[in-house]
């Protein structure tokens, strides 16, 4: 038996394809919630794709914190899932070249904790406009420091708490409810 813990990246390549697919079927089975899953895995998470049957409740995301990453974002745009999205959270480099065909969503902030390292101003600026540009939402999570709350989570004299249209995820106060991995 596997356990999969919040911390855990369910398409890390240790995790069995069957343990993927019976997570899927929870949430098949459970309609009523709307599932966010984030991996930095997306190579393994393309690769699985055809071989997974898709919920509608299931929303998709892949980290992706600067340049390096980048084609984490095309490996998500070959993904069915019913909402796709990027976590450019921490932020910790620019994200020149962002293409957002077919992304239905954007999270952006800076890091927290005791050695976070910091967000420019400028690189959360760009995601956000290329967001706007794209008509995709755009969620600012927070600007990070010692704790994830003590930057805050204006920009430019705004708080960005867009969610896509198809399906309104649950928020909470520091966050958003239903991430399960």
């Amino acid at each position: 038996m596997i356990f999969v813990n919040s911390m855990s990246d369910l398409f890390h390549a240790k995790v069995p394809l069957a343990f993927v697919r019976d997570v899927f079927a929870v949430i098949a089975d459970t309609p009523q919630h709307t599932y966010q899953l984030l991996t930095k895995r997306a190579h393994r998470l393309r690769r699985l794709a055809d071989q997974l049957d898709w919920p509608p409740n299931l929303w998709m995301g892949v980290s992706v914190e600067n340049n390096e990453v980048l084609d984490r974002v095309d490996d998500l745009r070959a993904v069915p899932a019913a909402v796709r999205f990027l976590s450019c959270e921490p932020l910790l480099g620019p994200l020149d070249g962002l293409n957002l065909t077919d992304i239905h969503w954007v999270i952006a902030g800076g890091e927290s904790g005791r050695n976070a390292r910091p967000v420019d101003a400028g690189w959360v600026r760009s995601v956000r406009d290329v967001s706007v540009k794209a008509g995709v939402p755009f969620f600012f999570k927070q600007w990070g420091g010692r704790t994830a709350k003590s930057g805050g989570r204006v920009l430019d004299g705004r708080t960005w708490s867009e969610y896509p249209k198809a399906r309104q995820a649950v928020a909470f106060e520091g966050g958003l409810a239903g991430r399960i991995v």
